[in-house]
């Protein structure tokens, strides 16, 4: 199983990538702002919720530095959903879609636990899990659920006030396919798909209300109390809370409209003077510097915006800075030659008997000096990305018992970077 978990992040690190999983293995640079996360934030979450932001350029970490907060977010028994703000399939200026995109890009620990799946877990998955805690109902056990049991947990998801009457029906309609009955299996996956539909607005109220009794299909006007409603309902399944990691597209920001850039900036105002009375919600917004600063488009048009936020600072990242500055993070030499070390470890479990093949510690830190010597500092590609490349490059080499100068191993991937 773990060879399955190493081989697929050498995969990813082959196109230059980050890896969906196991990227605490082999990430250095970081520790402290990692672990000042986990004592400020993810182990406050029940208490109260917050909203921090990273700053990034284009290749300058952001996707892996996600990567990792995932990771310590589901140890930390959270749920997270990672979403991409652009401005056609979950643009800033509409809350509503943006709560849809939450819904279904939500994941759990216990999915995130099988390596062999990378997509993320459907919102069901955390609807099956309340209704096992709040039921006292273990179907590892290989018996179906009871009627006693089906009633303890509505029961406590009705007695719960923090939950929108109809976001509650939903729910026990859902858990009602789980009570024995006729249907087969396919019958009962169809029903559910459809009444999960209605977290993504997907269907008319006439038909939810006929089937469901329900009184209203989430919008624009009560998608915030939605996700109150969410955090909360996650929280009675027994986790501490929910973990929302927004990646603005690059720049998606700069091509919205006047009218829809100014929605934005008030929904995301509205987000961060409500976001404290929402327990069990951390949301980390992350963006390039132009967000901040860009005089047509940035936060900088909208001054009580601006004064909120602030602006990148040119230090170290620490969890309480409002702004995470990923690009004042100075990653030195020998930071490169520790990653470059524990991937090769990597390398080897996941290629058996190459560890006799491939360079070893002392070549692999040459070559990285190498390269890192050779590629300018103001050059428009990432040397974490280009050295990543490389390196697998590389070692993929060495197995095949090829010898290429570095010189020309840094050009060929520069240009197969440049392509890309």
């Amino acid at each position: 199983m773990k060879k399955v978990l190493e081989t697929l992040i050498i995969e990813a690190l082959r196109k230059g990538i980050p890896p969906q999983k196991g990227v605490e293995l082999y990430s250095v640079g970081n520790e402290k702002l990692i672990k000042g996360i986990k004592k400020y934030h993810l182990s406050q979450i029940e208490d109260t919720g917050k909203i921090r932001f990273i700053s990034g350029s284009w290749g300058g970490g952001k996707t892996h530095f996600f990567r990792i907060i995932r990771d310590i977010a589901f140890k930390e028994n959270c749920i997270v959903s990672n979403v991409e703000l652009t401005r056609d399939s979950a643009p800033l200026n509409k809350f509503e879609q943006i709560f849809y995109s939450i819904v279904r890009n939500i994941s759990t620990p216990k999915y995130y636990k099988d390596v062999h799946s990378t997509d993320v877990a459907p919102f069901g998955t955390v609807v099956e899990d309340a209704l096992q805690k709040l039921g006292d109902y273990n179907p590892n056990l290989g018996v179906e659920i009871t009627n006693e049991q089906f009633s303890k947990a509505v029961k406590s998801l009705m007695g719960d006030k923090g939950i929108d009457i109809d976001f509650k029906k939903i729910i026990q309609y859902y858990w009602q396919t789980y009570l024995s009955e006729s249907a087969e299996h396919g019958i009962v996956e169809e029903k559910r798909g459809e009444i999960l539909q209605w977290f993504t607005s997907e269907g008319s109220i006439g038909t939810y209300r006929k089937k469901f009794g329900i009184n209203k299909m989430i919008s624009r006007q009560n998608a915030k109390l939605m996700l109150q409603s969410i955090v909360e309902f996650i929280k009675l399944s027994g986790h501490k809370g929910l973990v929302i990691l927004f990646d603005e597209a690059e720049q998606s920001y700069s091509i919205m409209r006047k009218s829809e850039l100014k929605d934005a900036h008030n929904n995301l105002l509205s987000l961060i003077n409500n976001i404290e009375n929402i327990p069990g919600i951390l949301l980390i917004y992350a963006t390039t510097p132009d967000f901040f600063t860009d005089p047509k488009h940035g936060i900088v048009l909208y001054g009580a915006l601006a004064q909120r936020i602030g602006k990148p600072e040119d230090k170290i990242p620490q969890a309480l800075d409002t702004i995470w500055n990923l690009d004042a993070v100075d990653t030195k030499l020998e930071n490169y030659q520790l990653v470059a070390e524990k991937i090769r470890e990597i390398y080897c479990k996941a290629n058996p008997g190459s560890s006799n093949t491939i360079a070893d510690k002392k070549e692999t830190a040459k070559f990285v000096e190498e390269i890192y010597r050779k590629h300018p500092s103001f050059s428009g590609i990432k040397f974490w990305r280009l050295f990543i490349t490389a390196l697998i490059h590389k070692y993929d080499l060495d197995n095949e018992r090829v010898k290429v100068p570095t010189e020309k191993i840094y050009i060929d991937v520069m240009e197969r970077i440049q392509e890309s």
